[in-house]
């Protein structure tokens, strides 16, 4: 592969870009999926590929091909300044890239055991018995299981000089049990929904507990059919760590996308109500509130050592003590702000598509307390785990989520379960209204499978760290029968 990202850089220059990177990624995917103790899918695919990016007086060219003789990479990187030459003619504002070093480097991710390496046969039957012992629950009407494994290889020149090989893995899997009666459907999820992952390898399915679970599950979707509703009002919400890391994802991670607020976003994924103007000004929580952006979080999904720009990966604060302090960022975006580098924010959703911000590890940083602590401060509240739905607004600003399952919490005590809870607010007085986060003892990351963006859509995964936090007087409701 290195050769041909070296030829398509070679080229690009000599057919006169200013500026070029290119992406050579060879990437290995295997999806398994039991139901009901059953096969119900196996799908083991592999891809490679070149893109090549190129800046022309100004103007962006992107192209990419799945052709990896010499002359098809060659007429892709002539094809990306083509392009680059044509954007040049219509431009408002020619692009202008903040500095960053010429990176030579190695990474990969953390890996203890490679889950490519173990067989199929092991790996389904650990998914037929958890299906089993979710079906052994009477009432639980479907049990589905299911693992994931990702391996994306990536080798990145640019014409500064950079040159990175850069290895990412990812595993993970989930449970889900349903119950249905003529009331409608209940879900219950483990151990969160869609699915936990991390970049990690097999390991991190041999240490998780899924045969414990599996059976609590289904006696907990089977309860939900007879429990009472979510009463409606205005109440004190207590939100679990995987509910709050959507929480997080919806309402803080994509209105402090830069590219969004600037409006080059609009048309498919919105724009943000968090306008330039904001920065360091807007009181977007409460003291209680520090949310940290993190492409160095120990197995995080967007953890990497440089992005798909060649920036290296960073730490810094989105949110500080509820004050709005950052953004994410791109090399093309960090001077709208007065920042002269990148935040390393720029990804790509395999070889063919074309590199843009996306969110990197973003988490609330924990406070003090332990769940049990929170329940006992609290005299009337409701405790929501693990998203059912959601929905919100193109600013980012008005929300409403939905859970699998809730609590009352009574004078300091759990005293009935809640089906079909809902929860909805707008952005800016949700967070101020957040008043106690647990500890680091109770603080998880969680996992984001399927964040999209773009035209052509991109999918991108993420991690949101994040322990059971509470927010005042939150209007609460039913959701409608599934």
């Amino acid at each position: 592969m290195i050769d041909l990202v070296r030829l398509a850089l070679d080229t690009a220059d000599q057919r006169g870009a200013d500026y070029a990177d290119v992406r050579g990624v060879e990437s290995t995917r295997e999806d398994l999926h039991v139901k009901d103790g059953a096969l119900g899918g196996l799908d083991r695919s592999d891809s490679a590929g070149i893109g090549v990016r190129v800046l022309v007086r100004g103007g962006w060219g992107y192209a990419a091909t799945d052709d990896l003789s010499r002359e098809g990479v060659a007429a892709c990187a002539a094809s990306a300044v083509a392009i680059g030459a044509a954007s040049a003619g219509v431009l408002r504002r020619p692009v202008r890239l903040a500095d960053e070093p010429a990176h030579r480097a190695q990474y990969a991710s953390d890996v203890a055991i490679d889950p490519f390496t173990i067989p199929l046969e092991r790996k389904l039957d650990l998914l037929v018995r958890c299906t089993e012992a979710t079906r052994s629950v009477s009432g639980v009407t479907t049990a589905d299981a299911f693992l994931s494994f990702r391996r994306a290889r990536t080798r990145f020149v640019s014409s500064e000089g950079a040159d990175i090989d850069q290895t990412l893995t990812r595993s993970g899997g989930g449970l889900v049990a349903l119950a249905v009666s003529e009331d409608g459907v209940q879900r219950r999820s483990y151990p969160q929904s869609e699915g936990f992952f991390l970049t990690r390898g097999y390991e991190l399915i041999e240490e998780l507990p899924w045969l414990d679970h599996a059976p609590r599950i289904g006696e907990e979707a089977v309860a939900l059919l007879t429990a009472p509703a979510c009463p409606s009002g205005e109440w004190d919400v207590i939100l679990e760590g995987s509910q709050l890391g959507l929480q997080i994802h919806e309402s803080c991670g994509h209105p402090t996308e830069l590219d969004r607020a600037l409006g080059m976003e609009a048309n498919y994924a919105g724009t943000s109500f968090l306008t330039v103007d904001k920065l360091h000004d807007l009181q977007y929580g409460s003291p209680a509130v520090t949310l940290m952006a993190d492409a160095t979080l120990t197995h995080g999904l967007a953890t990497f050592g440089y992005d798909d720009e060649g920036v290296e990966a960073q730490r810094w604060p989105i949110v500080e003590r509820g004050r709005f302090v950052g953004y994410l960022t791109s090399r093309e975006t960090a001077d709208r702000i007065g920042e002269s580098r990148s935040r390393g924010c720029t990804r790509a959703d395999g070889w063919e598509h074309v590199p843009m911000i996306r969110m990197v590890n973003l988490s609330l940083m924990p406070g003090q307390g332990s769940l049990e602590d929170l329940f006992a401060d609290s005299d009337r509240a409701i405790y929501m785990e693990t998203n059912r739905s959601w929905s919100i607004d193109q600013l980012r600003y008005n929300f409403q989520f939905a859970a699998e399952i809730a609590w009352e919490i009574k004078k300091g005590k759990r005293v009935r379960m809640l089906r079909n809870p809902t929860y909805q607010g707008i952005t800016t007085q949700f967070w101020n209204s957040c008043d106690f986060v647990c500890g680091a003892e109770a603080w998880k990351p969680w996992s984001i499978m399927n964040c999209g963006k773009g035209q052509p859509g991109q999918v991108a995964e993420m991690t949101h760290g994040a322990a059971p936090a509470r927010f005042r007087k939150v209007r609460v409701g039913v959701a409608s029968p599934a």
